[in-house]
């Protein structure tokens, strides 16, 4: 991969890592233990609350997969790795890296 071309993945794979950091401080709250205080909150709502946490705990660990395979992706670049199929070695597609720079396969393994 030319210096240039990494660069530019670099920054991708930096400013989208901001962004995920960026939904992950705002959606705490919705994380947040549900109250279940009978008194003060009826059954649907207390039900309704635990399903939006159960949502949200669900889309914080796909940011936090999603935060692993960026670090992983900047390792690769450090190491000189990057842009070769961590299973078969073989070249990741260039159009397949600008879709998703923080793809660790090929098409062929990725199957």
């Amino acid at each position: 991969m030319a210096e240039l071309d990494l660069d530019q993945f670099r920054t991708k794979l930096l400013q989208r890592q901001v962004e995920l950091d960026d939904l992950r401080a705002m959606s705490s709250d919705a994380r947040a233990a549900v109250t279940l205080d009978q008194s003060s909150v009826g059954r649907l709502s207390r039900m309704d609350a635990m399903q939006q946490q159960q949502m949200a705990l669900a889309t914080e660990r796909n940011r936090e997969r999603d935060l692993q395979r960026i670090k992983a992706a900047l390792k690769r670049i450090d190491d000189g790795d990057y842009g070769y199929c961590i299973t078969c070695g073989e070249e990741i597609a260039k159009k397949r890296l600008a879709f998703d720079p923080a793809v660790p396969t090929c098409v062929d393994c990725a199957k």
